[in-house]
């Protein structure tokens, strides 16, 4: 198995996270669909990154010094601005790749990683699955709420051989 190739599909679903993120207008952000208090489009974002830490915290500790969860048990929601996500998706976007080059090559890149006990593929497609999932949230709640992605971002989003 060639790691590059698994580090890269990882890369390229967080390049796509973060061109969807810069392609979102403003007003685009703070739309929701809920009207109970659910998640607006930047803290579904916001939800990507707190998700790779909770993995990240079981998995591999060390991985997820230093990052911050948005939402945390017992505090109010945080909505981030558009450079605080790209900032915490970049950071935890390394995090994650570190964590999968461990599971991967294992002692010999330092500490053993614990990916899923299906094997590596499960635990990079659970991410990659779980990102695609509010990926696809975002875009409909941004149609839905009048701020669609132009055509050429929306379809972008699938061309991962450019992106």
């Amino acid at each position: 198995m060639d790691v590059n190739e698994l580090l890269e599909a990882w890369r390229t679903n967080n390049r796509i996270n973060l061109f969807l993120l810069d392609e979102v207008s403003d007003e685009g952000l703070a739309c929701t669909l809920s009207r109970r208090g659910g998640r607006d489009v930047a803290r579904q974002f916001a939800h990507l990154h707190d998700v790779r830490l909770y993995h990240l915290h079981s998995r591999a500790p060390d991985l997820a010094e230093g990052l911050e969860k948005f939402q945390e048990k017992g505090r109010p929601p945080v909505t981030p601005d558009r450079e605080t996500l790209k900032a915490a998706l970049s950071a935890s976007g390394d995090a994650v790749e570190a964590f999968l080059r461990g599971v991967v090559e294992g002692p010999e890149a330092g500490e053993r990683r614990r990916g899923f006990r299906k094997g590596i593929f499960t635990t990079l497609a659970y991410f990659i699955a779980h990102e695609s999932h509010h990926r696809g949230s975002i875009l409909l709640t941004l149609k839905q709420c009048g701020h669609p992605l132009d055509r050429s971002s929306a379809y972008r989003i699938w061309d991962w051989d450019r992106i």
